[in-house]
């Protein structure tokens, strides 16, 4: 008899934690590694936010929360909902989760049936085809080029539905390619669905305030299908508050009543600090808050440095992503070349001599649905980020 479930032997470890794991492992050797795998802001959380904690433990909120979280914290997402994105919500619509992944599963373990079809754009978040899985949902991945900014289109989608589609799943801000869609390509694609009632959305929108160009648009903004889309969101990568784990999930009253029922019985409540320190993030209009002007700035800077980086390394074939802090150059060219005799056959080649020999861990596109890309982090100093670029400048000019 197996020991492990075929449910957790049928799962695949998050690429991108296993790279982060083994860029630790040759730390832990003494080895000089540059990580721009992982997608964590690398600033503090502001301090008014860490202040509402402090206040939050003095005052002994450490006991047992609500399923759905606390009504004081629902309220001002409702308000948050509100000021930055004007649309209009109840706190009965509203569930706090253990991060914007939790909030993700709650959804997707109560929309999808065995065999249920859901569409998601290539490149995609690694842990959306795991979870579609472990729904045992299917998953229908339309593939993007680095041309079209990675960007999928009304009639792609339109093609790719039929009576088994129950989901459409994306996220703008992208991950991993930075990719943000317009309003009015969200109005386009909104028009698609008004045409199929039965087809739900989901919009992940966590990366939200990481946005170079101007206002996020949500397409829960189109009323004709905002009954059916469930925003996802959280202060994780905006707050810089990726280890409070807090996240939400926004719906209809029915689906959220049963995310509250599946959290119930997996977590319950999220962390009561969290919750408090979130009170005071959601609270604040993002705006006026300097702690998120100097990130942007310094993302914005960095993202430039490293795109013109890359694009003096005669191989990579780059776009300029105008949200998150990611980079997904296209490395197709370097497949078929050599290293010491060894041929670089995919991009998880590509990867692991960028780890073994440059000392840079970055994550293979293969993770993402897209197997001709890498995605590097820019949430890294300066500093590490021109030091990898020229230690892969290195690297490649020595390719055969």
């Amino acid at each position: 008899m197996e020991v492990l479930s075929n449910r957790i032997n049928n799962l695949s470890e998050s690429e991108t934690l296993a790279m982060a794991r083994r860029s630790r492992e040759l730390v832990a050797k003494g080895v000089d590694v540059i990580n721009l795998s992982i997608g964590q802001p690398d600033f503090n959380t502001p301090d008014f936010v860490k202040d509402a904690a402090k206040v939050a433990l003095d005052e002994n909120y450490t006991t047992y929360t609500p399923v759905s979280g606390y009504v004081e914290l629902r309220e001002k997402i409702v308000l948050k909902l509100s000021r930055d994105n004007n649309l209009d919500y109840s706190v009965d619509q509203i569930v706090v989760s253990t991060g914007a992944k939790q909030a993700l599963a709650n959804v997707i373990m109560s929309l999808v049936n065995p065999g249920d079809e859901v569409i998601v754009p290539t490149p995609y978040w690694v842990s959306y085809r795991e979870l579609i899985k472990l729904a045992e949902g299917k998953g229908v991945y339309i593939t993007t080029k680095i041309e079209n900014d990675f960007k999928i289109t009304p009639e792609e989608i339109e093609e790719a539905i039929n009576e088994k589609t129950k989901v459409f799943l994306f996220n703008s801000p992208n991950n991993p390619s930075g990719t943000i869609y317009t309003k009015d390509e969200l109005k386009a694609i909104a028009d698609v669905f008004a045409k199929y009632p039965n087809v739900f959305i989901i919009s992940d929108e966590i990366y939200e305030l990481i946005n170079f160009d101007g206002k996020h648009e949500s397409i829960a903004q189109f009323n004709e299908i905002k009954d059916r889309v469930i925003i996802i969101n959280g202060v994780s990568k905006g707050f810089a508050m990726t280890g409070w784990r807090l996240g939400y999930s926004v719906s209809s009253k029915e689906i959220a009543k049963a995310c509250d029922k599946f959290q119930g019985q997996i977590t319950s409540g999220t962390s009561s600090i969290s919750q408090r320190a979130a009170i005071s993030a959601l609270e604040a209009d993002p705006k006026k808050l300097e702690s998120i002007k100097t990130m942007l700035t310094s993302f914005h800077k960095r993202r430039d440095l490293l795109i013109d980086g890359l694009n003096k390394i005669e191989g990579f074939k780059t776009n300029v992503p105008p949200g998150a802090f990611y980079v997904f150059p296209d490395v197709s060219s370097f497949f078929g070349k050599k290293y010491q005799g060894k041929e670089i056959k995919d991009c998880v080649d590509f990867c692991d001599l960028v780890l073994d020999v440059a000392h840079v861990a970055i994550v293979p596109g293969s993770a993402f649905g897209d197997t001709n890309c890498i995605r590097f982090s820019y949430a890294a100093s300066e500093e590490n980020l021109k030091e990898a670029l020229v230690r892969i400048t290195t690297l490649v000019n020595k390719f055969e």
